[in-house]
Protein backbone atom coordinates (compact mmCIF):
# COMPACT_ATOMS: atom_id res chain seq x y z
CA UNK A 1 0.00 0.00 0.00
CA UNK A 2 1.16 3.50 -0.79
CA UNK A 3 1.40 5.82 2.17
CA UNK A 4 2.64 9.31 2.90
CA UNK A 5 3.12 10.27 6.52
CA UNK A 6 3.82 13.85 7.58
CA UNK A 7 5.56 14.70 10.81
CA UNK A 8 7.19 17.65 12.49
CA UNK A 9 4.22 19.91 13.02
CA UNK A 10 3.52 21.65 16.28
CA UNK A 11 3.41 24.98 18.03
CA UNK A 12 6.13 27.49 17.23
CA UNK A 13 6.61 31.18 17.98
CA UNK A 14 6.62 33.82 15.24
CA UNK A 15 10.08 34.06 13.74
CA UNK A 16 10.84 30.49 14.66
CA UNK A 17 11.67 27.52 12.49
CA UNK A 18 10.22 24.11 11.91
CA UNK A 19 11.10 21.22 9.64
CA UNK A 20 8.35 19.02 8.28
CA UNK A 21 9.01 15.54 6.98
CA UNK A 22 7.06 13.49 4.49
CA UNK A 23 7.98 9.83 4.64
CA UNK A 24 6.86 7.52 1.85
CA UNK A 25 6.24 3.82 2.08
CA UNK A 26 4.99 1.32 -0.46
CA UNK A 27 6.54 3.15 -3.39
CA UNK A 28 9.83 4.59 -4.54
CA UNK A 29 9.85 8.29 -3.81
CA UNK A 30 12.39 9.14 -6.48
CA UNK A 31 9.87 8.28 -9.22
CA UNK A 32 7.42 10.92 -8.00
CA UNK A 33 7.07 14.63 -7.73
CA UNK A 34 6.17 15.65 -4.19
CA UNK A 35 4.27 18.75 -3.19
CA UNK A 36 3.58 20.44 0.09
CA UNK A 37 0.17 22.03 0.52
CA UNK A 38 -1.53 23.78 3.38
CA UNK A 39 -5.06 24.56 4.43
CA UNK A 40 -5.95 27.20 6.96
CA UNK A 41 -9.36 27.28 8.66
CA UNK A 42 -12.02 28.53 6.27
CA UNK A 43 -9.67 28.59 3.29
CA UNK A 44 -9.01 26.38 0.30
CA UNK A 45 -6.04 24.08 0.20
CA UNK A 46 -3.16 25.84 -1.50
CA UNK A 47 0.16 24.79 -2.92
CA UNK A 48 3.23 25.71 -0.90
CA UNK A 49 6.16 24.11 -2.67
CA UNK A 50 6.96 21.31 -5.09
CA UNK A 51 9.96 19.18 -5.93
CA UNK A 52 9.91 17.06 -9.07
CA UNK A 53 11.46 13.64 -9.44
CA UNK A 54 14.18 15.40 -11.41
CA UNK A 55 14.96 17.69 -8.49
CA UNK A 56 13.48 20.95 -9.77
CA UNK A 57 11.72 23.05 -7.15
CA UNK A 58 9.23 25.87 -6.93
CA UNK A 59 7.49 27.72 -4.13
CA UNK A 60 4.54 29.98 -3.62
CA UNK A 61 5.32 33.68 -3.50
CA UNK A 62 4.10 33.84 0.08
CA UNK A 63 6.86 31.51 1.27
CA UNK A 64 9.74 32.23 -1.10
CA UNK A 65 12.89 32.99 0.80
CA UNK A 66 11.53 31.40 3.96
CA UNK A 67 10.62 27.80 3.05
CA UNK A 68 12.88 25.29 1.34
CA UNK A 69 11.84 21.93 -0.03
CA UNK A 70 14.31 19.09 -0.40
CA UNK A 71 14.40 15.36 -0.80
CA UNK A 72 16.53 12.52 0.47
CA UNK A 73 15.87 9.59 -1.80
CA UNK A 74 17.99 7.27 0.32
CA UNK A 75 15.61 7.89 3.22
CA UNK A 76 12.54 7.99 0.98
CA UNK A 77 11.65 11.31 2.57
CA UNK A 78 10.87 14.86 1.48
CA UNK A 79 11.37 17.81 3.80
CA UNK A 80 10.00 21.31 4.14
CA UNK A 81 12.30 23.59 6.10
CA UNK A 82 10.26 26.54 7.34
CA UNK A 83 12.06 29.60 8.67
CA UNK A 84 10.89 33.02 9.81
CA UNK A 85 7.45 31.64 10.49
CA UNK A 86 4.50 33.99 10.65
CA UNK A 87 1.06 33.59 12.20
CA UNK A 88 -0.32 33.53 8.65
CA UNK A 89 1.54 30.25 8.12
CA UNK A 90 -0.75 28.52 10.59
CA UNK A 91 -2.44 25.66 8.77
CA UNK A 92 -2.63 21.94 8.35
CA UNK A 93 0.23 20.97 6.07
CA UNK A 94 -0.13 18.06 3.67
CA UNK A 95 2.31 16.31 1.41
CA UNK A 96 1.15 14.71 -1.81
CA UNK A 97 2.74 12.63 -4.56
CA UNK A 98 2.38 12.63 -8.33
CA UNK A 99 3.98 9.98 -10.48
CA UNK A 100 6.53 11.31 -12.91
CA UNK A 101 8.60 14.45 -13.11
CA UNK A 102 5.97 17.15 -13.48
CA UNK A 103 4.90 20.01 -11.22
CA UNK A 104 2.33 19.81 -8.43
CA UNK A 105 -1.07 21.30 -9.27
CA UNK A 106 -3.43 20.45 -6.45
CA UNK A 107 -5.94 18.52 -8.54
CA UNK A 108 -3.30 16.41 -10.27
CA UNK A 109 -1.76 14.87 -7.17
CA UNK A 110 -2.34 11.14 -6.86
CA UNK A 111 -1.69 10.38 -3.20
CA UNK A 112 -2.09 12.46 -0.06
CA UNK A 113 -0.96 12.25 3.51
CA UNK A 114 -3.30 13.00 6.36
CA UNK A 115 -1.63 16.26 7.30
CA UNK A 116 0.21 17.75 10.24
CA UNK A 117 -0.85 20.88 12.09
CA UNK A 118 1.48 23.86 12.28
CA UNK A 119 0.48 26.62 14.65
CA UNK A 120 2.49 29.85 14.73
CA UNK A 121 1.60 31.87 17.78
CA UNK A 122 3.19 33.65 20.69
Amino acid sequence: QLQLVESGGGLVQPGGSLRLSCAASGFTLDAYSIGWFRQAPGKEREGVSCITSGGSTNAADSVKGRFTISRDNAKNTVYLQMNSLKPEDTAVYFCAARFGSKWCPRDAMDYWGKGTLVTVSS
